[in-house]
């Protein structure tokens, strides 16, 4: 991709955090999972880092090595039209020069936007990181979507009562080092939203979860963007499962054709 057109998808994805809804993103985790849910008309590309970690056969957790990482993220960009952002967990290093570098990687492969996250580290190691990879992105001329997830809620890093302080507190400092949007993965409860949302002065991201409340009520409420996380891949897998019981039980193998995309409709999607 050409940086001019790179720079355009750049400007409408960030532009994408500002309209009168939700950005709801269905993560994706390879070519023709971005391509079909391009189809169905979603506004950018967002891939899962457990989706496509498993599809490579590993766990989530920073096990997927970047190269494979790096292999995915071409072959998505070869075959949509839409802005990509890549999660891209802690930068595949502790070190944020190293880290600023790697991302260097994915922008040069089509990125145009990066999640990255806090998780157990703290909140002074993730601001450096932020702070080199603005930096690196400006040096490449691509206006980098840094989505920043902090996981005080996913992880418990601090009791419930302290949670919106927390993760108020750590917004702050990411804000002053260079990120655009907040993600608090874990936060489902509408009135902690508005708090955090009227307080970061950022675009706040919240994961599908379990019981969470509609797209209008969270963008009511201050969410601005909405991840499906690893959802989407989850459940095509158990739709799998079930589809190979059903065959091993029954021997019957008219369940497979029910809700299946056609073969040609796939094949003329990636031609």
């Amino acid at each position: 991709m050409d940086n001019t057109a790179q720079q355009t998808r750049a400007s409408q994805f960030r532009a994408l955090h500002a309209g009168g809804e939700a950005l709801i993103l269905a993560n994706i985790w390879d070519g023709v999972s971005a391509r079909l849910v391009q189809q169905c008309g979603v506004k950018a590309i967002a891939t899962t880092s457990g989706g496509v970690s498993w599809a490579h056969g590993y766990a989530d957790g920073g096990a997927l090595p970047m190269e494979a990482h790096l292999a995915t993220v071409r072959e998505i960009v070869r075959v949509v039209q839409l802005p990509l952002t890549v999660d891209l967990e802690d930068g595949y290093s502790d070190d944020a020069e190293v880290v600023a570098a790697n991302v260097a990687e994915f922008i040069r492969a089509g990125a145009v936007g990066i999640n990255i996250e806090d998780g157990a580290g703290t909140p002074q190691s993730l601001a450096a990181k932020i702070s080199a990879i603005r930096e690196k992105a400006a040096a490449i001329e691509v206006n980098l979507f840094i989505n920043v997830r902090t996981d005080v809620y996913l992880r418990g890093l601090v009791a419930p009562e302290r949670q919106a302080e927390e993760t108020i507190a750590r917004a702050a400092s990411y804000r002053q080092a260079g990120a655009d949007g907040l993600f608090v993965p874990g936060l489902a409860e509408l009135q902690a939203l508005q708090g955090i949302a009227a307080a970061v002065q950022m675009p706040v991201n919240v994961m599908a979860w379990p019981g969470i409340a509609n797209a209008r009520q969270l963008y009511e409420h201050g969410a601005r963007r909405i991840s499906a996380g690893t959802a989407l891949m989850q459940a095509m897998l158990a739709n799998a499962v079930a589809m190979t019981n059903e065959v091993l039980a029954t021997g019957s193998f008219e369940g497979l054709f029910v809700h299946a995309v056609g073969y040609g409709e796939l094949n003329a999607l990636l031609a």
